[in-house]
């Protein structure tokens, strides 16, 4: 529960998710991976382009994390690495391990916070190439996502799908595509071509 000492936060920007499920995502409908052995292991980039948490401010940072979590996300006992670009500050860098820890409340890391132990964090030039759905997010020296338009099977040719979630708790619309990414630091490692990829505005805080 947030309480009125407690530091006010709010981040909206872009996001780069990309995990081992089919098509979709069968957590967004479901509650439950579609992945092939029932796990959700998941590269997540974001850039903030407006921010604050207190007195902090956070436009301009950009992170990842790389996310292992051995059933459906609820379940628990997931691992997470977390990589920041150099320029994020020492202050940034706590800011955003309150938030994502779910320590400070707020949608949704208070709810996914709880779910995972956080194993390492790294700093590694992050670049953004492309835009929306087809967008390549690439982290030097630990890894890159590139995401792509679906595919007509007969024809070939793109096959464009949105995703409307006016209840989602992490983004509210998506772009669907496909997405073939590989990363790995702080022991952990995620490598699959051609499953879920997501880009989406977000709009996250703890405000009441």
């Amino acid at each position: 529960m947030v309480t009125t000492a407690t530091t006010r936060w709010q981040m909206t920007g872009q996001g780069y998710e990309f995990c081992n499920c089919d098509f979709g995502c069968g957590c967004n409908f479901g509650g439950f991976p579609n992945s092939k052995d029932g796990s959700c292991r998941a590269l997540v980039g974001f850039t903030v382009s407006k921010g604050r948490c207190g007195d902090v401010d956070l436009a301009g940072v950009k992170g990842a994390g790389i996310f292992v979590w051995p059933k459906a996300i609820h379940e628990g006992n997931g691992k997470a690495a977390f990589i920041v670009d150099p320029a994020t500050s020492d202050k940034q860098v706590e800011a955003l391990a309150q938030i994502f820890t779910g320590k400070l409340g707020g949608l949704p890391w208070e709810v996914l916070g709880p779910t995972f132990e956080v194993v390492g964090l790294t700093k590694a030039k992050i670049t953004v190439e492309g835009s929306g759905r087809s967008s390549t997010f690439r982290i030097e020296g630990i890894g890159e996502a590139r995401g792509d338009t679906l595919k007509n099977p007969v024809t070939g040719e793109d096959h464009i799908v949105n995703v409307d979630l006016p209840t989602g708790f992490i983004w509210k619309k998506g772009e669907v595509g496909q997405g073939t990414f590989h990363a790995a630091a702080a022991g952990l490692s995620v490598d699959f071509q051609k499953t879920n990829w997501i880009y989406y505005q977000y709009d996250w805080s703890n405000a009441a």
